[in-house]
């Protein structure tokens, strides 16, 4: 994505099942970065991952003419060494064809659309608060209909109560803050936060939009 102060890599984790989200800002999208970003992943999420599916960026696998090579047979790809280590399956999308991995695309639109193409942002690092309340508003908070109506937060503590041994922490240590009484309805700080967040902002692109300015 393009931002006034330059350029910004925004990578996008969703599991398939529960919805769960996990999001993260880079500046570039090497292998570093995404090597990175895959270690969150692992920590963001209470479950153990089995099967990773990425596309055939260079960020996340080696390249096809470098197959066999010294670099490739002896040290590999840093993003697939870390699969490795963790036990988890790397799985590619077939090449131009990103419809494959669909659902992160979709929730990716939706992530902007919900955010940086709705509000205008002072900075860099308003932009990414704003997008994280948002990913925080709809792990905890968004009833999603191919959930039949639950959270993401509810799907895995159901998926919890139901076989714990998948678990590597208790999911209820995944909740932000407190519960706090909006108008007779309970809502997690989370959502609270978000949507005070985009009210603000929607305020702030009002003033600034109509604002008079002296000619002389």
């Amino acid at each position: 994505m393009k931002i006034s102060s330059g350029k910004q890599h925004m990578f996008v984790a969703i599991d398939r099942v529960t919805k769960f989200t996990h999001v993260a800002f880079f500046d570039r999208a090497t292998k570093a970065n995404a090597a990175q970003f895959l270690r969150q992943v692992l920590i963001a999420f209470p479950y153990r991952i089995h099967t990773v599916l990425t596309d055939n960026g260079m960020a996340f696998t080696g390249q096809e003419r470098f197959r066999g090579g010294i670099t490739d047979t002896c040290i590999g790809h840093i993003f697939e060494r870390i699969c490795k280590f963790n036990g988890v399956d790397k799985r590619h999308t077939k090449p131009y064809h990103p419809w494959t991995n669909g659902m992160v695309e979709r929730m990716n639109r939706t992530t902007k659309e919900s955010t940086i193409k709705a509000y205008e942002y002072e900075g860099l690092e308003q932009l990414r608060e704003h997008v994280q309340a948002f990913i925080q508003s709809y792990n905890f908070g968004k009833h999603l209909k191919a959930l039949r109506w639950k959270t993401p937060l509810r799907a895995i503590c159901e998926a919890w109560e139901k076989d714990p041994s998948r678990f590597r922490l208790h999911p209820h240590h995944l909740t932000v803050g407190l519960n706090i009484l909006v108008c007779g309805v309970l809502m997690p700080v989370s959502i609270l936060r978000f949507w005070i967040f985009s009210n603000m902002l929607s305020l702030s692109y009002k003033l600034v939009r109509f604002r008079r300015i002296p000619l002389c």
